[in-house]
């Protein structure tokens, strides 16, 4: 059974498991399926706004496929998120890819 089938049949049980939609997003992104990949940390995110790195990943996939103003509200989401968590070493790293996206013009 790959990956995907595996988290999904978890998501079957458990539809608001976190993780799981987290691995299945990331599975999609690591196969090229961005538009599917989105489509999954958006569900992720609307379920489990506090669910930090679902901000970054999500924003790198976005960048990835040249959606870069996407990225940008995804960035900066997850910098809200990542500040209110108080989780500084994902908003470090959110901060500095907004930086360099904004930089980019």
């Amino acid at each position: 059974m790959d990956k995907i089938a595996g988290l999904k049949e978890i998501l079957a049980l458990d539809p608001g498991n976190s993780f799981a939609r987290y691995g299945v997003a990331m599975e999609l992104a690591s196969q090229g399926d961005v538009d599917a990949a989105i489509s999954e940390f958006d569900i992720l995110l609307t379920n489990d706004p506090d669910y930090t790195p679902g901000y970054f990943m999500s924003a790198q996939t976005l960048a990835g496929a040249g959606r870069k103003q996407q990225a940008i509200e995804r960035l900066k989401a997850g910098v809200a998120c990542a500040a209110r968590s108080g989780n500084s070493h994902a908003l470090n790293e959110m901060q500095a890819m907004l930086g360099e996206m904004e930089a980019q013009g």
